[in-house]
């Protein structure tokens, strides 16, 4: 009894924590999102969303300007961290991977436009070729470029684990067996994988979704998102009704990729 107690006790903080930073602010939003400027309810906020055509293109641009940066940053990561699980001194490349993650993201951001800007390092280098300036900074490149180098070390993680803890036996028994590289990627190291590479995903495709501090400074007022537009709704035109509306259609499309990535698939019987 005493320790169902004491275990009661320790949850408590814990309980607290999840009640007022995510519950509360969640019910809050969903408050706004229902209301009107005098706080009576109304559907009109959502009747707006679905019928504007603009707010269906944020939606379209946030999910391609997602997919790009995940699928760019699996293509990236996926051989690095198979790599990576051949190499000596694995902790230290490891270690080396995971130092950008400890630098802030907005000096990071300010960091990237002093490199892509007009006399940045970048166009600096060009002119040497006589080439330049380049307009680099405030474009769709540069935008995808800087979010996937922030988002790299987050998709090689779970997948450098996930391939680490593959048995080599499994792979030599598939070369045993008369499989060449591509089939023994295919049908041995990619299921095998597979759960370190959807927990990546996760990590990338959701927050990329709603991304709006490098939508700003990176790639300016061109690249807009659901994240842009709940920004604006809250800290410029002042209408937290909408963006609100805005936040919660951005929380129920998280919900359905997490659902998504998350699926088990059936396993079926391959011939090699």
């Amino acid at each position: 009894m005493k320790m169902k107690t004491k275990k009661a006790f320790f949850l408590i903080p814990y309980l607290m924590w999840i009640i007022l930073f995510v519950i509360l602010p969640i019910l809050l939003i969903l408050w706004y999102s229902f209301t009107n400027s005098n706080n009576g309810f109304t559907l009109n906020n959502y009747a707006l969303f679905f019928k504007n055509g603009t707010f269906l293109k944020m939606m379209l641009n946030s999910f391609w300007y997602a997919f790009l940066i995940t699928f760019i940053t699996l293509a990236i990561s996926y051989p690095a961290a198979y790599f990576l699980t051949k190499m000596k001194n694995q902790q230290l490349w490891l270690l080396l991977i995971i130092l950008p993650t400890w630098i802030n993201l907005l000096l990071k951001a300010y960091a990237f436009i002093g490199i892509l800007g007009n006399n940045g390092l970048v166009n600096k280098f060009l002119h040497l070729f006589g080439i330049g300036p380049v307009n680099i900074l405030f474009t769709d490149f540069a935008f995808i470029f800087v979010a996937t180098y922030i988002e790299i070390p987050f998709m090689i993680l779970p997948i450098y684990n996930a391939i680490k803890e593959i048995n080599p036996a499994v792979i030599q028994a598939s070369e045993d067996l008369g499989a060449n590289r591509w089939q023994t990627f295919r049908y041995v190291l990619w299921p095998l994988s597979r759960p370190g590479v959807e927990s990546g995903v996760q990590a990338i495709f959701i927050p990329s979704l709603s991304l709006f501090m490098l939508t700003r400074l990176i790639g300016g007022n061109k690249v807009i998102t659901l994240g842009t537009a709940i920004e604006e709704y809250f800290m410029t035109t002042m209408n937290w009704n909408m963006g609100a509306t805005i936040g919660v259609v951005l929380i129920v499309l998280m919900i359905i990729v997490m659902l998504i990535t998350s699926k088990k698939v059936r396993r079926k019987k391959v011939d090699l």
